[in-house]
């Protein structure tokens, strides 16, 4: 469990105890800090009470008496609808944050690596968490998947906290600093929450926050908002290393037909055999991870080593064979080609296992 004894002297509100609700309660009460927790599931509240945590109807807070809210990044915060205690909250000025910020408060000496984007988050995410721990750096990886953060093991300095970073979790963070932070794609997504995607757009901008010299922006150019962010980050000074597949002419790294190549140094590396990483998308995916790596100080056979031998998620496409110009590919949760294989369709016919 991460420890938030340094925030001692604050005193929180927490909203929602759920799995990363409650993990957050947990550290809190560890460390001893003055909490106060609510969630309009009465379930859920007799769960954090048996435990012996404070539970309290929010909506009767004396908002003078304590500092923030700690929100699941679930509950709504402005749109569609502001939550009650949310509104109460920003009305006296407190700020809104999550696991993930107080994480963030704390995180110091390890390193964070934060991944957003519309898609592959969680691929991308978990293939920087084995390739690092292939090359025995100690890590933790989870946000958006996984455990949730404040469930932690505390890091060192060579140390590396792995997070899939969703635009919910962005919008609730003040002090986050990524040593790498990974924009992988951006399509309209979630506009209900953020109002339009200029809206979406400013909540993914917060992987971006608080980066200073020495930390890397790894940005994947094949969508027009995407290239426009790697500009604009540019235009900022900041460190940029751009990855495209599609959209090849002048990134850092391209990938060609499967095969990576990192135009600082000249390495290559095929991505074609590695069977839990199949199609375009996934080819991303890894030029993403490679570059995170690199950034992160891994030598580029390390990393070459890791991504060959990455286990993959569950639930996700794996390579079976191609035969004949057909690709097979396994997949448990598809149904048809069109439930689950439009990604991959574009670049070869295929034909789904569903098992």
């Amino acid at each position: 469990m991460i420890d938030l004894s340094p925030l001692a002297g604050t005193r929180f509100a927490v909203l929602g105890l759920a799995r990363s609700g409650m993990a957050t309660a947990r550290a809190l009460a560890k460390a001893r800090i003055d909490f106060v927790a609510w969630d309009d599931d009465a379930a859920r509240r007799a769960a954090a009470a048996a435990e012996g945590l404070p539970v309290a109807d929010l909506a009767t807070l004396d908002w003078s008496r304590h500092d923030a809210l700690a929100m699941s990044p679930g509950i709504p915060h402005a749109l569609p609808a502001p939550h009650p205690v949310a509104a109460a909250a920003r009305a006296a000025r407190r700020p809104l944050i999550g696991a993930i910020e107080l994480l963030a408060r704390v995180a110091a000496p390890a390193r964070i690596a934060g991944i957003t984007g519309t898609n592959g988050k969680s691929t991308t995410t978990a293939l920087i968490g084995h390739v690092l721990g292939a090359a025995g750096i100690e890590r933790e990886v989870g946000g958006n998947l996984g455990p949730p953060v404040l469930d932690f093991r505390r890091l060192d300095a060579e140390g590396v906290y792995v997070l899939e970073l969703s635009s919910f979790q962005l919008e609730l963070v003040r002090s986050l600093r990524c040593s790498v932070s990974v924009w992988l794609n951006l399509t309209p997504d979630h506009l209900d929450r953020h109002g339009d995607l200029a809206g979406y757009v400013a909540a993914k901008r917060h992987v971006f926050d608080n980066q200073a010299p020495g930390d890397t922006a790894v940005v994947c150019v094949d969508d027009p908002e995407s290239a426009r962010e790697a500009t604009r980050l540019r235009a900022m000074g900041r460190e940029v290393v751009t990855v495209g597949v599609r959209d090849r002419e002048g990134a850092t790294i391209a990938v060609d037909d499967g095969v990576l190549l990192d135009r600082r140094d000249g390495a290559r590396v095929d991505l074609k055999p590695i069977r839990t990483l199949p199609g375009a998308h996934n080819w991303q995916n890894a030029a993403a991870a490679y570059a995170t790596c690199r950034a992160l100080g891994m030598p580029r056979d390390h990393v070459a080593a890791g991504l060959a031998t990455y286990p993959g998620l569950a639930h996700r496409q794996e390579r079976v064979a191609t035969v004949d110009g057909v690709l097979y590919v396994n997949d448990s949760k598809a149904t048809n080609a069109d439930a689950a294989g439009k990604a991959l369709a574009a670049y070869e016919p295929i034909y789904w296992i569903v098992g």
